[in-house]
């Protein structure tokens, strides 16, 4: 591609053109489709992993319903992606056995917003979970940060993936309303709600961390493709609205 015409491309993109298939990808947009993918897949396949480990621990068996559908669904959310990476040549037969999805550091590990080994995870998720409030809170406070981080996602200019994110969107805010109501259950037993404060006191700086640097290298190339619209601090200061809303109603 010519010079004169990757900066047409990158000018219908920032406008809010939209590429449909993988023939018309140029190289570095794809490279950073891919890292956006990868980062989404690895995430949900690492999430499900960590909360499968919780199911028996909770406490009733409506909860243990709530706590499968979520590790079923997130999985399919992983799948509906993966298949999107696959028209790109990703093996995804292969995908799901690459990397250990249930690894997690030491419970006081401080690794800021960087990714430690091999997969594309987010930061947050190389924290081990630890009993059911844990989950539950972890599931809260990281599912208003999925619901702001989606609502960006689904506008990207790849319209198969904005398509899948859109779908997904709704599959996550279900989630985050289970959780929700797992955390008013939890509050209503006693010692709960100090036990939720705890457990969100742990989780919230580990979740503001998945939004990355404030003053990201990397945001105005995405917005030239159309790969990203509002900055980080932006999207954080948002989730940071709505956990707080959300926080004040749950009273803690």
């Amino acid at each position: 591609m010519t010079s004169d015409a990757a900066q047409d491309l990158e000018t219908y993109l920032a406008s809010g053109g939209k590429l449909t298939a993988p023939d018309n990808v140029p190289a570095r947009y794809r490279a950073e489709l891919l890292r956006l993918m990868a980062t989404f897949i690895d995430s949900e396949l690492a999430g499900a992993a960590g909360f499968a480990d919780l199911i028996n621990a909770a406490p009733s068996l409506g909860a243990r319903i709530a706590a499968a559908r979520i590790v079923m669904e997130k999985l399919e959310n992983a799948r509906r992606v993966l298949a999107v990476m696959g028209e790109f040549g990703t093996n995804t037969d292969r995908y799901v056995t690459a990397h250990p999805w249930s690894d997690r550091l030491p419970r006081n590990a401080s690794i800021g917003a960087t990714r430690a080994g091999a997969d594309m995870r987010l930061s947050v998720f190389h924290y081990p979970v630890e009993g059911w409030v844990d989950a539950v809170a972890m599931n809260v406070v990281m599912g208003e940060a999925a619901k702001v981080q989606l609502g960006e996602f689904e506008g990207v200019s790849y319209q198969p993936l904005a398509l899948a994110f859109r779908q997904i969107r709704a599959v996550e805010d279900t989630h985050l309303e289970l959780g929700i109501a797992g955390l008013q259950a939890i509050i209503g037993e006693r010692g709960g709600r100090e036990a939720v404060r705890e457990a969100v006191a742990y989780w919230r700086p580990r979740v503001a961390d998945s939004f990355g640097a404030s003053d990201s290298a990397r945001f105005e190339r995405l917005a030239r493709y159309g790969l990203r619209r509002r900055e980080n601090a932006g999207l954080r200061a948002e989730w940071e609205r709505a956990l707080d809303a959300t926080l004040k109603a749950l009273g803690v």
